[in-house]
């Protein structure tokens, strides 16, 4: 194996491990997000800022089991209920 092909193999055995131990994460449209956040009261939302050249704003949270995330350019407006928490990085893998 060459020293590129065991990075890949390395890298992927790490996205694979964190896969393990958060659980499965749904990625999904702003719209979808907000519509799981309309069936839950007070639902926790795990937010952060992220972006290199362009600020994005990503969103977290768990419903029946499942992790939900979406990433918008500009900030959801959350229902007033929601309990927030301010997160320095969201990192998913994949």
């Amino acid at each position: 194996m060459s020293y590129g092909a065991a990075e890949g193999a390395a890298a992927a055995a790490a996205i694979a491990q964190a896969i393990k131990a958060s659980g499965a994460i749904v990625s999904m449209e702003p719209q979808d997000f907000m519509s799981i956040l309309s069936k839950m009261n007070k639902p926790l939302v795990v937010v952060a800022e992220g972006g290199f050249l362009k600020k994005n704003y990503q969103y977290l949270t768990g419903y029946k089991g499942l992790v939900f995330f979406t990433k918008t350019d500009t900030p959801l407006l959350l229902p007033g209920d929601a309990e927030l928490i301010a997160a320095k990085k969201i990192w998913i893998p994949g």
